[in-house]
């Protein structure tokens, strides 16, 4: 994998993403794919089958030691010692402000061992926060985001494809949840978690073996239809799921709780934590705005950026839209003014020279069939 200080980083697939006629462009620091055949037609083969993507870009950080729980519950906003050996859970890891430097995913390898994993854009500024954090505390980092390869596998199908390639028993291995073994022969964490609202799977191999495990899962999937997926599908397929991403919906001007997402905050761990007593008075004087889902009910794309209005008020901003594929009309999360956050509500959203009528739903738009 190359590293530059001035050019863009490669994941160990971009040969094979230029011999899959990927279009490549650059997204938090690296150049990936940002589709194959097509958006829309890879948005359908996640959701009805399966899809490969490569998430290689992000970062990976591994936490051992002694304190490696303790130290990990001061620097983020969750408390990683109350999981079990084999769990993960969504946190995030917060400014002394209160607002949010990054959402993360937590998992716990062994009593004293955990692993992080990053947004690509956020990874360096991560790792050092989290190794100024955790100076003091009996907890050594590894920052291996540049030796460890990550690939997906989502949709209804995944199951059913990655089984006969691995020794980890996917029957029970739970959603958040990771275990150690190996993928086409080559050693992986196998974890049960996604960003697409299907269920899947995320492998982490050493860079050195992913073409491997790479090549192995896209052969055995092509009988069931799966397809490589990239960036735009990806993004697509988050958005129906009511996913945040990081520079869209969530970042240092943000608090968890304006997000939607005050669950990510543990106020009940022992021991205080960055950004603690900011959210406490956040939480106190009550969010300054929310994060709503919206249906537009007119003609037009709500794209992130554009205002959202009440009347003549200016009442918020579009943080991400679409047109979903598996809907079939656009959608948009957006944060409004608390007072216009109810599911029901009417608002209108300036798209171009107009203003279109838009409703504000409860998030997700989509949910996977039980």
């Amino acid at each position: 994998m190359a590293q530059s200080h001035d050019t863009p980083l490669t994941t160990p697939f971009a040969s094979r993403h230029a011999a899959l006629g990927a279009r490549i462009v650059e997204f938090g620091g690296w150049l990936m794919p940002l589709q194959y055949s097509g958006i829309l037609e890879e948005h359908r083969a996640v959701r009805a089958r399966a899809g490969l993507f490569d998430l290689s870009h992000m970062g990976e950080l591994f936490i051992e030691g002694p304190e490696a729980a303790a130290g990990l519950a001061y620097a983020l906003s969750t408390d990683p010692g109350i999981l079990k050996v084999g769990r993960a859970h969504y946190s995030m890891m917060l400014f002394p402000e209160g607002g949010i430097l990054d959402d993360l995913i937590v998992y716990r390898l062994g009593d004293e061992r955990f692993m992080i994993v990053a947004n690509a854009s956020n990874a360096t500024v991560v790792s050092d926060a989290l190794a100024e954090r955790l100076a003091g505390w009996r907890a050594v980092l590894d920052d291996r985001s540049l030796a460890t390869a990550l690939v997906a596998l989502q949709g209804p199908r995944a199951a059913g494809i990655l089984a006969p390639l691995t020794d980890v028993a996917l029957d029970g291995l739970r959603y958040y949840a990771i275990a150690e073994g190996h993928v086409a022969g080559v050693p992986a964490l196998v974890a049960r978690t996604g960003y697409t609202g299907e269920d899947g799977f995320e492998v982490f191999v050493d860079v050195s073996a992913a073409g491997t495990v790479w090549d192995a899962l896209l052969d055995a999937g092509r009988a069931e239809g799966v397809l490589p997926v990239g960036l735009g599908a990806r993004d697509t397929l988050r958005l129906e799921a009511g996913m945040p991403l990081y520079g869209n919906e969530l970042g240092p001007d943000t608090t968890p709780d304006e997000a939607g997402l005050g669950r990510v905050v543990h106020f009940t761990k022992e021991g205080d934590f960055v950004g603690r007593s900011a959210l406490e008075k956040a939480r106190a004087d009550g969010p300054r705005k929310k994060l709503v889902g919206l249906t537009i009910q007119g003609r037009g794309i709500a794209r992130h950026g554009y205002p959202v209005f009440s009347g003549d008020r200016r009442i918020g901003t579009v943080t991400s839209g679409t047109l979903s594929p598996t809907l079939g009309e656009p959608v948009a999360m957006a944060y409004v003014t608390p007072s216009e956050a109810e599911p029901g509500t009417i608002v209108d959203v300036g798209i171009r020279d107009g203003r279109v009528p838009a409703q504000v739903v409860a998030l997700p738009f989509y949910r996977r069939p039980a």
